[in-house]
């Protein structure tokens, strides 16, 4: 009977993470993860101690690091100078497509994508309200290149980053593998937006305008130096957890006097959620509720639409917390489908991924609502070609 609770209670919380609240309880995915595992450890499937040892000590370290170090960086303003200089070489409505989608593409790559939604959607959807422009099509091409773009690197976003702590990958030998899948995609998120939203084909040049530009704190190159090193230090293959640490420590001495506002930037509800994944992905490995799905880590295809599929039902953290129960952690192949599966099906449907919502509701208080079938009509060929090409590279070269 007690393990018919644990599963009713584990299941339950699946439930909840997927629907993003308790029906009639006012909870949100990390405090229902938390009192999910308080029921774990109710029913004796889980002690205090066996707790804090199924949570990934570097894991967390590595995460929080890099909320520090995004946390930075927007208070210097770099992502604002960085995407501002981008836009200044925009002269017609292509151009920008191009610039947006690249632009948000390259830095999603090295910088927490949903970081980089909040800081770049209101300031396109300055430029283009100043240029006249639809911002509707310009905005889904940001949410989208952020999310394909993260998939290049272990620290693009934060699925990336479990993926790296549970399998021992290599920031290198995973950015060796996964850029060309995030090139790719890019090139492919401007063409279906292209394809879809003929406003934005014109070459016409945009009249001349003046844009009010924001200055960037003073710092600017202090932080892109220690950011710049502790990327050369991943691509070297000093350990993730440690690097970051060390990163993420130097900037906090630059904020010496006021730390508390880089403290406030830290997404702590992220971290609560992910150290109760960790304890219900250990319960589930323990009642061995995911015993069906091991064999299909050995079936690439079917491997890869299970992640997408969970992903759009209980969001792309708990997928890869969920699936990494039943992977090797040899399985090299395994663990990158799993994290190129988990990110890249953030496009699919509007609840994909935090940066799809900050987008679309950023357009909705502008006058121009998006839908969810509107959404999903980029989203689904966005999402299949960009599934398809890392279904192929991966097999090919992982």
């Amino acid at each position: 009977m007690r393990t018919g609770l644990l599963v009713a209670v584990v299941v339950m919380t699946y439930v909840g993470l997927g629907l993003g609240r308790w029906p009639g309880v006012g909870l949100n995915r990390p405090t229902i993860a938390w009192v999910g595992v308080a029921g774990v450890v109710a029913l004796g499937g889980m002690t205090v101690p066996g707790a804090w040892q199924a949570v990934d000590g570097r894991t967390m370290v590595f995460l929080l690091s890099m909320m520090l170090v995004n946390g930075a960086l927007t208070e210097a303003g770099v992502f604002g100078w960085l995407l501002q200089g981008l836009v200044r070489h925009s002269r017609h409505p292509l151009g920008l497509l191009l610039v947006v989608t690249g632009g948000t593409g390259v830095l999603s790559a090295f910088l927490l994508n949903d970081t980089l939604a909040l800081v770049a959607t209101p300031l396109l959807l300055r430029v283009t309200q100043t240029l006249g422009v639809n911002p509707v099509p310009y905005l889904l091409a940001l949410a989208a290149a952020t999310n394909v773009g993260s998939v290049a690197t272990l620290g693009g976003n934060p699925q990336n980053i479990l993926v790296g702590g549970l399998s021992g990958i290599s920031y290198g030998w995973f950015a060796q593998v996964m850029v060309p899948v995030a090139v790719v995609g890019l090139l492919l998120v401007a063409g279906w937006v292209w394809l879809l939203y003929p406003e934005v084909r014109s070459r016409q040049r945009f009249p001349a305008v003046t844009l009010a530009w924001t200055t960037p704190a003073q710092g600017l190159g202090f932080h892109l130096l220690v950011t710049g090193g502790l990327l050369l230090g991943l691509a070297a293959g000093v350990p993730l957890a440690e690097a970051a640490w060390v990163g993420a420590a130097v900037l906090l001495c630059r904020h010496g006097r006021h730390p508390e506002t880089l403290l406030a930037q830290v997404d702590w509800g992220l971290l609560v959620l992910f150290g109760g994944l960790f304890v219900l992905t250990q319960t589930t490995r323990d009642l061995g509720i995911l015993q069906p799905l091991a064999d299909l880590a050995t079936h690439p295809w079917e491997w890869l639409g299970v992640t997408t599929l969970l992903s759009n039902l209980i969001s792309n953290v708990p997928t890869v917390l969920l699936l990494s129960a039943v992977i090797p952690a040899a399985d090299t192949q395994g663990w990158l489908l799993l994290a190129a599966g988990a990110t890249l099906a953030g496009n699919l449907t509007l609840f994909g991924a935090v940066a799809n919502l900050i987008t679309v509701e950023a357009a909705g208080r502008a006058g121009y609502p998006v839908s969810f079938v509107s959404h999903l009509r980029l989203g689904v060929p966005v999402t299949l070609s960009t599934l398809g090409v890392a279904y192929l590279w991966i097999r090919a070269v992982g």
